[in-house]
């Protein structure tokens, strides 16, 4: 079996978005696989591909990690409950691994950046690098 192409996550799923400027930028140290919370209508313009995580950088806030700036297009055929395009999204992350990366984020400087978007199954998942 071929080995997966260099940006793609590890069990060789396809990804749907792919961060290549955080790739270029920045020295990824380790990569960590998160949950993504969205609504409905987030789902449905990220599966049509208009979303960009180009911009986008995850953080920790009051025990949480959520990502920032990440652009989802508003859903075409969505009603008065579309979502907002920039709203901070959160990520799924056990209580150790949140812990771990507070810890690596204010010691020592580094940030967190989305690598790549992709379904694993029926579920959204995100790769975020430790940069």
């Amino acid at each position: 079996m071929p080995s997966p192409k260099r940006g793609t996550p590890s069990d060789g799923t396809r990804p749907i978005l792919v961060n290549r400027r955080a790739r270029h930028d920045y020295q990824i140290l380790e990569r960590i696989e998160a949950g993504i919370a969205l609504r409905g209508t987030e789902v449905k313009s990220i599966r049509a591909r208009k979303a960009s995580i180009t911009e986008a950088y995850a953080q920790v806030i009051g025990g949480e990690v959520f990502l920032l700036q990440m652009h989802v297009a508003p859903y075409e055929q969505g009603n008065r409950f579309n979502h907002e395009p920039l709203r901070r999204r959160r990520l799924l992350l056990h209580r150790r691994e949140i812990h771990r990366l507070r810890q690596k984020t204010e010691e020592k400087g580094l940030t967190l950046v989305p690598l790549s978007l992709y379904f694993k199954g029926r579920h959204l998942k995100i790769e975020i690098g430790l940069v």
